[in-house]
């Protein structure tokens, strides 16, 4: 018994002198086309979750150098050991995860939050 290959199908990327409407996709049954005011909030939204993102990495750095030159400055850690391993290196291995946890939530939470304010303010523009 031989069974029979299905014939092999190129796929390619649509033309680029294709007509503007063949690019976009046709939107659901019942569904607007966005309004002006709609594009103004989905870009408020991409700037807020920029400033935000670029705030939480620079507070986390800035927080990481400080722990880290906290530990530099108290040299006793360095000749206290815990199962053979000094402490500071425990406090700089271990120690910052809470920290990175902590801001992880941090954003998460401030994200969640200005994304409900965009759907919020978009709802009240479909209203």
């Amino acid at each position: 018994m031989s069974e029979e290959r299905p014939q092999r199908v190129r796929v390619t990327a649509p033309r680029r002198g294709a007509g503007e409407a063949s690019a976009r996709p046709a939107g659901r049954p019942g569904r607007r086309e966005p309004s002006d005011v709609q594009g103004v909030y989905v870009r408020s939204l991409i700037r807020s979750q920029l400033r935000l993102a670029l705030t939480v990495a620079a507070g986390f750095v800035v927080a990481t150098v400080l722990y880290v030159v906290a530990i530099a400055l108290v040299p006793d850690l360095d000749r206290t050991f815990v199962l053979g391993v000094p402490a500071s290196w425990l406090l700089l291995g271990f120690g910052v995860y809470p920290l990175a946890i902590t801001v992880g939530v941090l954003y998460v939470r401030a994200a969640a939050r200005n994304e409900a304010r965009y759907r919020a303010l978009a709802e009240d523009e479909d209203s």
